[in-house]
């Protein structure tokens, strides 16, 4: 199994031959590089509504026969639209053939580029066998991530550092304290300018407390 980083905090979890997309804001990304077409997409998780997340979701469930997993509004969204959904909510544990996903709160908004309320917000809690992944999605720091340590035990962060829309490099250090994970990944960063951060003192500050940051450029991969 491997981390794919897409680009922004889009992912694809690649398992036997299988890949499990999240949040594929692809095509309108400018520092995306990923054909989706070239690739055997089972299942697509989504953290929220907006528009650099929901990204491809739609056209690729529609191409792929690929199963969308999303809060319950979004989930209608992307039937209406066409898509092959499946809705949940908060403390809601899926189970797929892969794996298990648990959806967790996030501390954001979430609205379709059309302007349709996209239910709330959520972080992800994946297992793949003995390995479990927390994708934060967009969210501040919160205590919750106290929570997702005790109960889930995570091994791996996906943390967003862009700060303005989501908590920054300051708060992302303290989550991932809190969560108690060996490893981070960062995300949700230099997609654009208000969210330029300085990925190397991330990794310093995180490196100087003991946990390895792992900084991915777009189309690099963690073997897991």
């Amino acid at each position: 199994m491997n981390i794919e980083y897409i680009a922004h905090s889009a992912f694809a979890l690649n398992v036997d031959g299988r890949s499990i997309l999240i949040d594929p804001f692809i095509s309108s990304n400018p520092l995306a590089d990923y054909d989706w077409h070239n690739h055997n997409i089972r299942d697509i998780l989504l953290t929220h509504a907006h528009g650099d997340h929901l990204g491809d979701a739609i056209e690729i469930s529609i191409t792929k026969h690929a199963l969308i997993t999303a809060v319950f509004e979004l989930a209608n969204y992307c039937s209406e639209k066409g898509a092959k959904s499946k809705g949940v909510n908060l403390g809601g544990r899926i189970q797929f053939d892969w794996g298990d996903v648990w959806y967790v709160p996030a501390f954001h908004s979430s609205s379709t580029p059309d302007g349709k309320y996209g239910g709330v917000a959520a972080g992800l809690v994946i297992r793949v066998g003995d390995v479990k992944i927390y994708h934060a999605g967009d969210t501040s720091l919160s205590n919750e991530m106290k929570l997702i340590k005790e109960i889930y035990k995570p091994d791996i962060a996906l943390l967003p550092i862009g700060g303005c829309f989501t908590m920054g490099i300051e708060e992302a250090v303290i989550a991932s304290q809190m969560l108690g994970v060996k490893q981070v990944i960062p995300m949700h960063y230099n997609t654009f300018p208000a969210i330029n951060a300085d990925v190397n003192l991330f990794k310093y500050k995180l490196e100087t407390l003991g946990i390895e940051a792992v900084i991915l450029k777009p189309g690099e991969k963690l073997e897991i």
